[in-house]
């Protein structure tokens, strides 16, 4: 199973740190976080890893280079312009091939068990027309409190109880994404709005450490927080 690093977002929200660092580079607790990422992911299992990129994408390709430094293999889809999480996806989906592939914001810290995503994949493979996609969900952070969907019984519903967020890690299908012109913009949230009300995407609950990484103050306090090596959540 393959797994895909979503690391090619402006970070305009990180700004002026992103002006000159590629966003996933940005660092806390001594390390990037996009190498907090690959770490965890290869612990895991999952050594097969493709990265999309856009800006200042050169310097990603020159920090992590082939993945050997961490025991992994590392391809890229560089992209001209940064064409959102769904167009991304799907111009990488040469290198994704026809199974079911998991994938991690490079902007969001988490501590989870990637492991169990593999049974994930397939589930999904053996049920490939009732069962689309698999949402991570956590709690909502202050700056979203209202959520994005709501979870029922492993079942994601556009609305219920309780509404959560959605944490940007993720089991897709290929075939999600094969509409999708490749080298275009397009969004995932229609997408799994589309997917949610066919009844195709499962989910869970994550109620371990998870951080938005999107602005310098949150940046530092999780930086804070690792160099800490605390166990208190954020």
């Amino acid at each position: 199973m393959k797994a895909m690093i979503l690391a090619a977002g402006r970070g305009e929200r990180m700004r002026p740190l992103s002006d000159s660092t590629p966003k996933p580079l940005l660092q806390v607790g001594g390390k990037s976080l996009i190498v907090w990422h690959i770490e965890n992911l290869v612990r895991d299992g999952f050594t097969e890893i493709i990265i999309n990129h856009a800006h200042l994408g050169q310097m990603i390709e020159a920090a992590l280079g082939d993945g050997q430094q961490f025991g992994a293999n590392i391809c890229y889809s560089p992209e001209a312009e940064a064409l959102e999480t769904a167009g991304g996806i799907a111009q990488a989906l040469p290198l994704i091939g026809k199974d079911p592939f998991l994938v991690v914001n490079g902007d969001i810290y988490i501590e989870y068990d990637f492991s169990r995503t593999r049974e994930i994949g397939m589930a999904m493979r053996a049920n490939n027309e009732l069962f689309a996609a698999y949402l991570v969900m956590v709690d909502n952070p202050p700056q979203h409190a209202q959520g994005d969907f709501g979870l029922e019984h492993s079942k994601v519903k556009l609305m219920g109880k309780p509404m959560l967020t959605f944490s940007g890690v993720a089991v897709y299908q290929p075939d999600n994404f094969r509409d999708i012109k490749t080298g275009t913009k397009a969004p995932l949230a229609p997408l799994l709005k589309t997917l949610i009300g066919y009844d195709l995407v499962r989910g869970e609950h994550h109620r371990g450490r998870w951080v938005d990484v999107g602005t310098p103050q949150r940046l530092d306090d999780l930086d804070r927080l690792l160099m800490r090596g605390t166990a208190d959540p954020v």
